[in-house]
């Protein structure tokens, strides 16, 4: 982590001992602020080719208007206060510090969930659904739907900060949480991720069968795409939102890999500028933020908030993790994951929402498949965009799964 950001953290993530919990509190030295303030007033802003809109990538103007909020309306002070809300803890684990979230529900039978972020995504994703899970009774739920959340910052990623090694590939994640799990006491959980958090909640599966009840995806690619072009068999077999989501798909591959190819072989010529260009590091986001989100053809803060977008791209350029977080792509090019070993038992949910590209037909070779549900709203940030579709789709899937899970808690 930056110099200013170290000096003001209560208990600094690499200074975290052993395995214990620590208690954990955002105090971001005015320092960092200002520094940031100062960097986007000097930005060198580059050219252009007139017309292009987002075709190029983002455009200056967007951009220009958007740092402007930035440095002079966007109030970090108030988000800090907003985040410290939520209970939060640092523990070490295989080496690296992990920070996370834990809200305890008030209610005595609520069934513990893990939920993973994935990139360019933060534990901010999921800020609108900790209420409606933790307190379903205070938000007209029954609260036979209550949860325990854990909601760890991947590490490399935010106020887990850098990790000293690589080798952080999903499968070596997972392994961290079903110890972060054991450590809280939790016998029996579920687990959610989205985009690369759709990886690690099955990897979690995969390493901890006996504990996990059940793995609910959102945003999910790996295992439920068809590797490859889809053959002309299947491409007439599929339905109309199938077709569309292949057609996504095949646009990806064209058009908006890009960063993924860069992270994935270069991502430290990529630090460089991630880590000296608050600006850099805002629109390496914020492109994904306009791509992903529904309908992606608008801009992002019609889907979330600017202020939350913001939010999640300051924790980025505070932590000094916008590099680091690339080299999850780097591992992951060189990762043998779980589901090499064979199809996962556990039973599994999907909540395919409309900018979404899973299909049904590839995820049921390898996954347990006892839930799926298609929404015509929301988009890759699904916790963000539709927070009540997000819960209620959660909450659906583990409905099934809690009397076997209470019978062994």
């Amino acid at each position: 982590m930056g110099d200013h950001v170290r000096e003001g953290m209560v208990r600094p993530a690499y200074e975290q001992p052993g395995s214990e919990i620590q208690p954990f509190h955002i105090a971001i030295p005015q320092a960092a602020l200002d520094d940031l303030r100062d960097r986007l007033r000097r930005t060198r802003w580059p050219s252009e080719v007139a017309g292009a809109g987002w075709e190029r990538g983002v455009p200056r103007a967007y951009l220009q208007e958007l740092v402007t909020y930035w440095a002079t309306t966007y109030d970090w002070r108030a988000a800090e206060e907003e985040l410290n809300r939520y209970p939060q803890f640092t523990t070490e684990i295989d080496g690296a510090c992990i920070h996370f979230l834990h809200i305890r529900s008030p209610e005595p039978g609520a069934l513990p969930l893990i939920l993973n972020h994935g990139w360019p995504s933060s534990f901010v994703e999921y800020l609108d659904v900790i209420g409606p899970l933790t307190d379903p009774r205070g938000h007209g739920i029954d609260p036979v739907d209550a949860f325990h959340l854990v909601i760890p910052s991947m590490p490399n990623f935010g106020f887990s900060g850098p990790t000293a090694d690589g080798g952080w590939n999903p499968d070596r994640i997972a392994k961290a949480y079903v110890e972060l799990m054991r450590r809280l006491g939790y016998e029996r959980y579920g687990t959610q991720g989205g985009d690369y958090g759709a990886f690690v909640a099955p990897a979690m599966a995969y390493a901890d069968p006996d504990h996990v009840v059940g793995v609910h995806v959102n945003a999910a690619t790996f295992g439920f795409i068809p590797w490859g072009q889809p053959s002309e068999e299947d491409v007439a077999a599929a339905t109309a939102v199938e077709k569309a989501r292949l057609a996504r798909l095949q646009n990806y591959y064209t058009q908006g890999s890009g960063y993924a190819q860069i992270q994935g072989t270069r991502p430290q010529t990529l630090a460089y500028a991630l880590n000296d260009s608050p600006v850099g590091q805002l629109a390496w986001i914020v492109d994904k933020f306009k791509e992903w989100t529904h309908p992606s053809t608008e801009l992002p803060e019609h889907a979330i908030s600017r202020d939350r977008m913001l939010t999640n791209a300051t924790i980025y350029w505070l932590t000094g993790t916008g590099a680091s977080s690339a080299h999850l792509y780097y591992e992951s090019n060189r990762w043998q994951p779980s589901l090499a070993s064979g199809p996962l038992a556990t039973p599994l949910g999907v909540a395919a929402f409309a900018e979404d590209i899973a299909i049904r037909r590839y995820g049921e070779q390898m996954y347990n498949i006892v839930h799926w549900s298609d929404f015509d709203r929301g988009g890759h940030f699904a916790a963000l965009e539709a927070p009540d579709l997000f819960a209620g789709d959660v909450r659906t899937f583990f409905r099934g799964l809690r009397n076997a899970s209470r019978s062994s808690m």
